[in-house]
């Protein structure tokens, strides 16, 4: 499993994905799962990706290879001109991979299960962000919930639900994105370290604040002991369930 976490804020936009792929306790692999293409003071559009790894592989490779390709006729994620262009775009990949593979996935049992969150800003637009699904479809984040969940979204969810507001820093959201994590890294085997993340400014054009998270990282492991004890502070300072 994995889990990715996607914010829409008014200062620019927060893109944040584990690295962990398994097949069962004893096949645990990393492979990143946030994306990104940019062209200098045009565009940055960034992809995170859930569910099968072959698939979001296929899908990733196909929007690549239609940049690639010569034909003009064709938009590809370097030409188009909206984001909801964009997001178009990945949905027709999706449904294209599963035209090929779908069939031979379901015989084999296997699941063509994949959701991605898509976002990022194009000259003459303001920065934009989409949920796309396993059929192609997709939905635009909204301005009451300014954030998006995909993969082991469960574990993470209450803290975004309690703090997340659009005039946040990104320095700020990058804290709750962190703890959303440390929530689920808690809680469920399949999403592990490290974690890829990349802050984007509003007409910045630009992913030069992108890290990555590892293990070791003293900034995590000192939010991680800090969470943990302002929780038991918490918990502590609320009186008691008397009967």
């Amino acid at each position: 499993m994995t889990y990715c976490v996607g914010m829409k804020l008014n200062r620019g936009l927060l893109f944040a994905a584990d690295t962990r792929t398994n097949a069962g306790v004893d096949n645990i692999s990393t492979f990143k799962k946030l994306h990104v293409w940019e062209e200098p003071n045009e565009r940055v559009i960034t992809l995170l990706s859930a569910g099968n790894l072959a698939v979001t592989q296929a899908v990733i490779s196909l929007l690549s290879e239609h940049m690639a390709s010569a034909d003009n006729d064709r938009a590809t994620l370097m030409t188009a001109k909206t984001m909801f262009q964009v997001a178009r775009l990945v949905g027709s990949a999706v449904r294209e991979v599963k035209q090929i593979d779908g069939e031979a996935l379901a015989t084999s049992a296997e699941s063509f299960f994949v959701t991605f969150i898509l976002g990022g800003q194009i000259k003459g637009e303001e920065p934009r962000m989409f949920q796309v699904y396993a059929a192609g479809n997709f939905i635009e984040v909204s301005e009451d919930t300014p954030f998006l969940q995909i993969g082991e979204h469960k574990y993470g969810k209450p803290i975004l639900d309690r703090v997340t507001k659009a005039d946040m820093r990104l320095g700020e959201a990058a804290k709750l994105a962190l703890i959303s994590f440390d929530s689920t890294l808690r809680s469920n085997l399949s999403v592990g370290l490290p974690i890829d993340m990349l802050l984007y400014n509003t007409d910045s054009f630009s992913t030069e604040r992108q890290v990555r998270i590892e293990r070791d990282d003293p900034y995590f492991q000192r939010l991680s002991r800090g969470w943990s004890d302002k929780l038991r502070e918490a918990f502590a300072d609320i009186e008691e369930f008397e009967v």
